[in-house]
């Protein structure tokens, strides 16, 4: 992802940005249903690349937590978490520069965000120096490395989305980690429910497309930040 702020990433109007937190909703659930984490009181949390803010606020619906953080580049889709937020315990904030928090964060999230980083390296270190000694970032990630529908799907994000699809694998992102000295876990994760095929041809070719992403490459990975002293 760039360093520039826009105003929002999905430039395809007729399909826009509350659309996509629509669609997210359901692998937001997946994850909080997957991580270790049961409770989530005393926690400051990140939630990178944040969007509208949903995660958080569902997150909190979950395990209510002290505090939270959610960054993003889009200074619109910022505008919208803010008005939406109410009274919970969340700065949203348009930025790039998240290191300014410092290691303030026990958890962090980033969802459908990974696959748009082109130096993986760079954003291990981000994640690095924001992150308290042992805590936990989590990232879903779908390899498509094999899907049939890999270039069509590319196509499509680069021509709406304000930063192109990186062609990374589930060994690039391990590497760029463990460089940093993080714990690498990795969960392949499957849908608990019936998948809605009704608007399949937006990223994939076929049906069958679709549900090989959903049913064969989609991960959560769980990085486990370094101890002071601890070399991994």
């Amino acid at each position: 992802m760039s360093d520039m702020l826009y105003d929002v990433w999905w430039q395809d109007t007729s399909n826009g940005e509350q659309s996509m937190e629509e669609d997210h909703l359901k692998g937001w659930q997946q994850t909080i249903d997957e991580m270790e984490e049961h409770s989530l009181e005393g926690k400051v949390i990140l939630d990178f690349g944040c969007n509208q803010g949903g995660f958080l606020r569902h997150l909190y619906n979950y395990s209510p937590y002290k505090k939270a953080v959610g960054i993003d580049l889009a200074r619109e889709s910022i505008k919208v978490a803010n008005q939406r937020k109410g009274d919970l315990p969340i700065t949203y904030e348009a930025t790039a520069q998240v290191e300014s928090y410092g290691q303030a964060f026990d958890l962090a999230f980033s969802t459908s965000v990974i696959y748009l980083m082109e130096d993986l390296y760079a954003h291990a270190r981000q994640i690095k120096d924001v992150m308290k000694p042992g805590g936990i970032y989590y990232a879903t990630f779908s390899d498509q490395s094999k899907n049939p529908s890999l270039n069509y799907m590319k196509a499509q994000i680069d021509r709406f989305g304000t930063t192109p699809m990186q062609l990374h694998t589930l060994d690039d992102i391990a590497k760029a980690f463990i460089s940093e000295g993080f714990t690498v876990e990795i969960k392949r994760v499957k849908p608990k429910q019936f998948i809605n095929v009704n608007r399949n041809s937006e990223f994939y070719q076929s049906v069958s497309d679709r549900m090989m992403s959903e049913y064969e490459s989609s991960y959560l990975l769980r990085f486990i930040a370094p101890k002071k002293g601890e070399n991994r």
